[in-house]
């Protein structure tokens, strides 16, 4: 069967299989969202999840996080990792917007990408969430999955991402991304995946041997790598 084929079928498995909206960052604006994105790198969404709520309540807009004390905002977000570092990242994308587009959060990659703290990455996140267009997101979730089924070889995510987009239509690419990401948290584990209990188990060509942190395949009849 044909790479983009199989990738369709995986597509209409996985969109039967989980939920019609899913969200792992919390958020009510497109301000909150990419503020959340930025936090989330190397953090869980439920470390994010679980300072947001008094960040936003005082810094309720751009505006108001453009003129926060980096001290406060450390005070605020201490808790998730890299946090001196996120602080300054979410006070300089604050200002971005207001000094560059009128306190709005852009909606194209290209200026996205002009926003302190914003990749590849959490630029597709914000433009598949907030403009409903067709996105593929990046993460190490998504990455292990779509390595596993063998849909792709690459290792790099810019070149993932250009590959996967080439085998999904674009009006499917935020849906195929998302439950992609939710399956790899739910069932394709990083280093224990439920393969008996996964859906894509007739389609998948690593079914049947175990998988080191980054999702490659060892075979049940070697140790797994450190």
């Amino acid at each position: 069967m044909k790479t983009k084929q199989r990738t369709l079928q995986v597509y209409r498995i996985l969109d039967g299989s989980y939920p019609r909206e899913i969200e792992f960052l919390i958020y009510s604006s497109a301000y909150q969202l990419l503020i959340s994105v930025i936090l989330s790198a190397q953090t869980t969404d439920n470390q994010v999840n679980a300072v947001t709520p008094l960040l936003f309540s005082r810094y309720p807009a751009p505006e108001d996080l453009c003129t926060a004390e980096a001290s406060d905002l450390e005070d605020i977000i201490h808790s998730i990792g890299f946090f001196r570092r996120k602080a300054l990242l979410i006070r300089e994308a604050a200002c971005t917007l207001v000094k560059t587009y009128g306190g709005e959060v852009p909606l194209t990659l290209k200026e996205l990408l002009t926003i302190p703290g914003v990749g590849r990455k959490s630029a597709n996140v914000i433009i598949g969430h907030i403009a409903g267009q067709g996105a593929i997101i990046t993460d190490t979730h998504f990455m292990r999955v779509v390595r596993r089924l063998g849909l792709t070889d690459e290792k790099d995510p810019m070149k993932i991402e250009t590959e996967i987009a080439s085998l999904v239509d674009v009006s499917l690419q935020f849906r195929f991304s998302m439950t992609v990401n939710l399956h790899g948290r739910r069932v394709c584990h990083a280093r224990h995946p439920s393969c008996t209990e996964c859906p894509l188990q007739e389609l998948c060509p690593s079914s049947d041997g175990g998988y080191d942190s980054h999702g490659h395949r060892y075979s049940h009849h070697s140790p797994a790598p450190r």
